[in-house]
């Protein structure tokens, strides 16, 4: 028996797409569950809209999220000859022929179809005909001889038995006129040189697949186990395309998801395993299957993915957790200073209440990051006389605290409660303005005990006009 192998084979013609980075997930999950090799494949033969900077984003993107391919990646564009080699064979076993129609009488083909409101399906003009009757000086495609008769059963470990009439698949070209391989034969002949022993992609594939069985047989190569995987949706039911919000892993790094929570979400988008719903990365490796993969199209929801980022912050070790968060203030913010990093690190188990993404965390840490206040006008308009009474008798008690403890400060905000004849809320909010720059932000003794006396004593004497 062979040695599973898979494979993701995105083009770098732009960012990679949250589809194809779950895409990417279960094939690598299918291959470490059982043993074996997962491969990155870049399909870079498109010349035109190839980009460097679009095949690192994907190596980065999956990087990310932790789906490590095993060995160098595998570059497409090396192998051309190699197509093109398995093209001239399909033609000398009399698998393909040479197509000498003009681009002109194919778009007339396509015209007429259209007008007819039937699929365009390429009339086999050249199939059957002597190359004696070539118009001279005229570059040929090759076409693939496609079966006419009867049908082909496609057997899906996702969808089941998907059964089509043969003649719906047309003669598709293998090569172009000017001698370069379409993806049918390329990705074929990559697949069967890699030993991919199982195909795992989006079910908009299926017409692909049943046109790459053809070649395999007519090359007399064994063929692979396909399973097509439901689509991504967007929440108005439509397939989530490049240009949607939130589409690439870009969008979500950014706001601070980290990468485990999307991993998660992402393999049960659309998987399940009894009524588990967080993985830890050994957990998704162990229980992963193609049977638990649903037949439906799956919609993308971001009330969840917050719901489990916020899962993995209230849950992660604390140490991780800042490691990630200064990762992320390095990558989009500022650099975490060293000389804050102790205090965050401490305050990190009220910084992170209510917190859904890293960026919350980043928010309700800016009093302590930032050296100088940065009062919300409307918020400074809170401080009114009465408030600034209060401020100022606060600043007087703790004069006379050694250190700062809840049990110490408790004591003297209810003394404040009583003499100015008010309510939590009225000592709490000018301290947090005074001392944050905002009415909202973490609990009160949290934020004094985290800037310490002399922090705290320099804010509180802040003149506010």
């Amino acid at each position: 028996m062979k040695k599973v192998a898979t494979r993701f084979a995105p083009s770098p013609t732009g960012p990679l797409h949250i589809g194809g980075v779950r895409t990417a997930l279960f094939n690598w999950l299918y291959s470490k569950n059982k043993s074996g090799s997962f491969y990155l494949r870049i399909e870079d033969t498109d010349k035109e809209r190839s980009k460097d900077k679009y095949k690192e984003q994907i190596i980065k993107s999956l990087k990310w999220i932790g789906v490590e391919n095993d060995g160098d990646e595998y570059i497409q564009s090396k192998k051309i000859n190699d197509h093109i080699k398995i093209a001239n064979e399909l033609l000398k076993n009399g698998s393909a022929y040479k197509c000498y129609c003009s681009s002109e009488e194919i778009e007339e083909q396509k015209k007429r179809a259209k007008q007819k409101k039937i699929p365009y399906i390429y009339d086999r003009k050249w199939r059957d005909k002597s190359e004696a009757e070539a118009p001279k000086d005229a570059k040929p495609t090759i076409r693939f001889k496609s079966k006419i008769d009867g049908t082909t059963v496609l057997k899906d470990l996702v969808q089941g038995d998907v059964e089509i009439e043969n003649n719906t698949i047309e003669d598709f070209i293998i090569l172009r006129n000017d001698g370069t391989p379409t993806y049918n034969l390329s990705a074929s002949v990559d697949d069967h040189q890699m030993n991919i022993t199982h195909i795992i992609r989006g079910d908009d594939h299926k017409i692909n697949t049943f046109k790459q069985m053809q070649i395999y047989l007519a090359m007399k190569w064994d063929l692979p186990s396909f399973a097509h995987i439901p689509l991504i949706h967007t929440t108005e039911g439509k397939k989530l395309s490049k240009r949607d919000k939130a589409s690439t892993l870009d969008d979500y790094s950014t706001i601070g998801i980290m990468p485990e929570a999307l991993r998660n979400y992402l393999l049960r988008l659309g998987w399940s395993y009894k009524d588990k719903e967080i993985f830890t990365k050994e957990e998704s490796i162990k229980y992963f299957n193609l049977d638990g993969i649903g037949k439906s199209p799956s919609k993308l929801d971001m009330g969840r993915i917050l719901s489990i980022n916020e899962h993995y912050i209230k849950n992660m070790d604390e140490n991780d957790l800042y490691d990630q968060l200064s990762k992320y203030c390095e990558n989009y913010k500022d650099k975490m200073p060293s000389e804050k990093s102790e205090k965050i690190k401490k305050s990190l188990s009220f910084l992170k209440n209510k917190a859904k993404t890293l960026e919350d965390i980043y928010s309700n840490s800016k009093y302590i990051l930032n050296d100088v206040v940065n009062f919300n006008q409307e918020d400074l308009k809170l401080i009114d006389d009465n408030a600034k009474k209060i401020i100022s008798e606060f600043s007087d008690s703790i004069s006379k605290l050694d250190k700062f403890e809840r049990e110490k400060l408790e004591p003297i905000v209810n003394n404040l409660i009583r003499s100015n004849n008010t309510n939590f809320k009225g000592v709490g909010q000018p301290l947090r303005i005074i001392l944050t720059g905002s009415k909202f932000g973490p609990g009160i003794y949290d934020i004094i005990i985290s800037l310490g006396k002399d922090e705290v004593q320099k804010r509180l004497g802040a003149k506010i006009s």
